[in-house]
């Protein structure tokens, strides 16, 4: 039985690769792993892997089978996060699907204005509070890079903002490892201590490896900290196939898998048990044409997420996303099929949602419309229950060929029970324009201003708010400490 934001399916499934190119794939990994090995730019990563087993030469790293085997074996197979209350908000196993928004976009197409700006964090703040809002959205990340705070701890905003206007689950993104630490020991100043968080961690660090075949110094750091912690930990290498990995789905597999199941074996050999989910897109031809890092592509569609899935562990999707500039139907064809295909794959946790122009771009009202059609695919992709209630025979019976179901009081009971959109238009077309003739894109913008005016997240404790608020002043003037 599938599970799904909490809802079961009992026949909506799909697997892009079988268990023999599963096989295949994994068979090709061990062989790069041991022959051509990975540059692991970390001196202490490279110690703890050869004292293990490894082989090192200079930067490379061949790690045998055996190592890797035993890792898998000890990696947990669940990853739970919990909402800043401390209760459990998501179940990362089997094929539970968890959607939010992304990261770090330069620009904002202003829901206000329809046109394209730098983002501020003010952007930050309203995306956080929309997210928050939003029924169908399950984590919050921030969606965007403030361009007018400190650039050397932006990241510090970041966490400050969604900390204090979201009650979600947190994904958070950092440059380096400093800012990284920075974030976590915020998230504990809010869980009340290091020791609450770890119990009940409501944040996960999403980690930009460099490569499959290339692991750097940040990335690595971040792991082995997160291990140490015993915290959860997002270990994401990609790649560009036919750039920096062979133009082939498979070749380009092979080595995007072999820097995933590098982040398995360091995390577990500095803590057995510790928790880690791998990365869920990408494993795909680059785009050739542009030679833009596009996020709609589909060749590479539920490749990654089946070797996640071939391994059991926790896999970190990507959906909900567009490389259109505008709110068109490049846009919405885009969304609508990023969001179905990593929960008919069973990805866990999956970002990017309101993303556009290939994650240079973010909209408050993509995030709306791709909440809508969340909704709307959760629903088709529901089990059917089918009991007494549900099938009715006795109503049907009563009733018969010419009864009256509408004014029933089984009807009444389960009318609600459907999905009905909020933002699509399904009304006559006279309805329609008596009510302005609005696209889904206008009617979007309005109910972003109805969360921003009405929604408020579940406030911190004042003395809570202004520790985090010293947390960050503190960074910035030492920053400005060390430049003079």
């Amino acid at each position: 039985m599938i599970k799904t934001h909490g809802m079961n399916m009992t026949s909506a499934f799909f697997a892009r690769m079988g268990q023999a190119e599963c096989e295949g794939i994994h068979a090709a990994t061990l062989e790069i792993l041991e022959r051509t090995g990975i540059d692991v730019h970390n001196e202490r990563a490279r110690e703890l892997l050869v004292s293990a087993g490894a082989k090192a030469d200079g930067l490379r790293v061949r790690i045998p089978e055996y190592m890797v085997t035993k890792a898998l074996a000890t990696a947990p197979k669940r990853m739970t996060l919990y909402d800043r209350n401390g209760n459990v908000a998501l179940r990362a196993w089997g094929h539970n699907t968890y959607f939010g928004g992304g990261s770090d976009c330069l620009n904002v197409l202003d829901h206000r204005t329809g046109q394209r700006r730098r983002a501020v964090l003010q952007d930050v703040v309203e995306a956080s509070t929309v997210l928050d809002a939003l029924p169908e959205v399950d984590f919050v990340m921030s969606a965007f890079l403030p361009s007018d705070v400190d650039d050397r701890v932006y990241p510090h905003y970041q966490m400050e903002a969604m900390l204090n206007n979201t009650s979600k689950p947190i994904v958070y993104v950092t440059p380096e490892f400093d800012s990284c630490v920075a974030c976590v020991e915020m998230a504990e100043i809010v869980a009340g201590g290091e020791a609450a968080f770890r119990e009940r961690p409501f944040a996960v660090c999403y980690i930009n490896v460099t490569s499959g075949l290339v692991a750097n110094n940040d990335s690595l750091q971040k792991c082995m900290y997160f291990a140490e912690k015993g915290l959860p930990q997002l270990y994401i290498p990609i790649n560009a196939a036919g750039v920096n990995s062979p133009a082939t789905t498979a070749g380009c597999m092979a080595t995007l898998n072999a820097g995933t199941l590098l982040g398995v074996v360091l995390s577990q050999l500095v803590r057995e048990g510790a928790p880690i989910a791998v990365v869920g897109w990408n494993g795909g031809p680059y785009n050739l044409q542009t030679m833009v890092g596009n996020y709609c592509l589909p060749d590479e569609q539920g490749v990654a997420i089946s070797l996640g899935k071939y391994y059991n562990l926790p896999v970190f999707g990507l959906g909900g996303s567009t490389d259109s500039k505008a709110l068109d139907q490049q846009a919405g064809a885009e969304c609508a099929l990023g969001l179905l295909f990593p929960l008919l794959n069973g990805a866990n946790i999956v970002h990017d949602i309101g993303f556009m122009d290939a994650g240079l771009q973010g909209s408050l009202q993509l995030m709306a419309i791709c909440d809508d059609m969340l909704g709307w695919i959760r629903a088709a992709t529901a089990g059917v229950p089918v009991t007494e209630e549900t099938l009715a025979l006795d109503v049907i019976d009563e009733l018969g060929p010419e009864g009256d179901y509408l004014s029933h009081d089984h009807t009444y009971r389960h009318f609600k029970d459907a999905y009905y959109s909020k933002l699509a238009d399904r009304r006559i077309y006279s309805a329609w324009q008596d009510e302005g003739s609005t696209t889904m894109a206008e009617r979007a913008a309005k109910k972003v201003d109805e969360i921003l005016e009405k929604h408020k997240a579940e406030p911190l404790p004042e003395d809570i708010r202004q520790a985090l608020r010293a947390y960050v002043e503190r960074a910035r003037l030492a920053g400005s400490d060390q430049e003079r």
